[in-house]
């Protein structure tokens, strides 16, 4: 799997870093930081969480 951000459309909400903060952080400027580009598989679901609770649609999976 491979997290693709469309930086144009992210607002810095911060919901995909509550979901998975192993892979997403927003820093204090409210830019979003990809910490993991291709996570676990193990972490599927809390990033499908992450894509699924995005309130602007910035963020989608590959694969």
């Amino acid at each position: 799997m491979r997290i693709k951000v469309d930086f144009d459309l992210c607002k810095g909400h911060a919901n995909c870093m509550g979901e998975a903060p192993e892979v997403f952080e927003v820093d204090d400027k409210g830019f979003l930081n990809i910490l993991q580009e291709e996570p676990a598989e193990a972490l599927r679901e809390r990033v499908e969480l992450a894509v699924k609770h995005c309130p602007t649609g910035a963020i989608c999976l590959e694969g």
